[in-house]
């Protein structure tokens, strides 16, 4: 909290940021497109709300997780109740899906989402304390089919903010084969575990796969030579991820098997996937999920088979650039006379039904009004005085080829 003489101001908080002016436009830009491109994969909105109770993180993202151990803003409300501020966007779609008996109606269901997510960590480019998320999940398909459909949205997205990715894959099996791995797992950590971070020890126990994907450089030395998943599937697994890469390589989408990316949520099994990018420093994922076939029933549903993905909107952000091909036109209009604002304010209602305007109520001369048309970055002014009034006209200029004339209004 900064102080101005004897009055304090109140700075926002530690990773979190406003969202203004040029990080608004983008911003927008990038959750309108990627909706149009979901909407087109057959995903419909949908919103959840951003305070939930916290047994339900606990029972999907895992208590092994790093989310529920260390990011979690919980506290205990008025009513004494368990909550949380949400720390990613899954689970509370699910519970959606259960709440409402969605489970029992059969078919398949298909939301996507965007907003604020919440996650105690030490903030960093493109990783805010709160972020925003865009992401994707569907119910009711267990084809690997609908898991390359997903990933060839993901990469429909990306290409169309022409972001260079790199998409890895890996398999993580599921309960008829993660016993027996994971035993097999446990017992070859057992044999250096004093020598594991504190973190790793801790998830030999709870979730001994996560010890595959810590960020420790020591860990990763250590466990180079650890049994993987992908050499233990069962044959239904291994058919599957077969046929995944069989798919992705049919429809030109390339990938490469990341044998140790095991994702940092309990939930996952079967196909995940991350695409990554080398032009944002150390944290590289850009958009990421897999398939989560029991979180349903973990949530007190029926099984039901899940797939989704989910991706960090601050990190895509700086990778954005707006193509010009895509500049949106912004019209100011003003009045240069005191008896023309009605007519401006008539002929600006008209034109927003198609363009985004701005008017101006005080009346000005022309240099003004082209002032803080610049200011509000239209690319087109169209200005009424006493003498477009009587003509029924109105004076249009544009800012960038510096064209003008004089037209009749219904024209505009």
């Amino acid at each position: 909290m900064a102080s101005k003489g004897n009055v304090k101001t109140i700075q926002s908080l530690r990773g979190m940021k406003d969202v203004v002016n040029d990080d608004s436009k983008l911003f927008t830009y990038f959750v309108e497109n990627a909706s149009a491109i979901a909407k087109r994969y057959g995903f419909s909105y949908m919103e959840t709300p951003i305070l939930e109770e916290t047994a339900l993180f606990k029972r999907s993202v895992g208590e092994s997780s790093d989310i529920v151990n260390k990011e979690m803003y919980n506290f205990t409300d008025k009513g004494e109740n368990e909550v949380c501020l949400r720390p990613e966007g899954t689970a509370g779609v699910v519970r959606h899906f259960v709440e409402k008996k969605l489970d029992r109606a059969g078919g398949t269901f298909r939301w996507y989402y965007h907003g604020p997510m919440f996650r105690y960590e030490r903030p960093q480019k493109g990783r805010l304390r709160q972020f925003h998320q865009f992401g994707c999940e569907v119910f009711g398909q267990a084809s690997v089919y609908e898991d390359a459909n997903v990933i060839m949205m993901i990469k429909d997205i990306l290409d169309y903010f022409e972001i260079d990715f790199t998409l890895e894959i890996n398999s993580l099996g599921d309960h008829t084969c993660m016993p027996q791995y994971r035993e097999k797992l446990i017992n070859h950590l057992n044999s250096f575990k004093d020598e594991l971070c504190p973190d790793c020890q801790k998830r030999i126990e709870t979730n001994p796969i996560r010890v595959l994907d810590c960020k420790v450089e020591k860990c990763n030395e250590l466990t180079k030579d650890a049994p993987m998943i992908t050499d233990n599937l069962s044959e239904q697994c291994n058919e599957e991820f077969n046929k995944l890469k069989e798919i992705l390589e049919y429809n030109d989408v390339p990938y490469v098997v990341n044998k140790t990316m095991v994702r940092g949520l309990d939930y996952y099994s079967k196909t995940a996937f991350e695409f990554i990018s080398n032009e944002i420093g150390a944290q590289s994922t850009i958009a990421a999920g897999g398939r989560y076939d029991r979180l349903v029933e973990f949530l007190g549903g029926r099984e039901t088979p899940g797939f989704g993905f989910a991706c960090g909107i601050e990190r895509l952000l700086e990778l954005i650039k707006v193509k010009e091909t895509q500049k949106e036109e912004i019209v100011y209009i003003g009045a240069l006379d005191e008896s023309c604002l009605n007519a401006v304010l008539k002929t600006a209602n008209a034109k927003r039904k198609t363009t985004k305007t701005f008017i101006e109520y005080t009346p000005r001369g022309f240099g003004k009004h082209f002032k803080l048309a610049e200011k509000a970055e239209a690319s087109i002014v169209a200005l009424i005085g006493e003498k477009e009034l009587a003509e029924g006209t109105i004076y249009v200029k544009n800012i960038e080829t510096r064209e003008e004339a004089t037209i009749k209004i219904e024209d505009f």
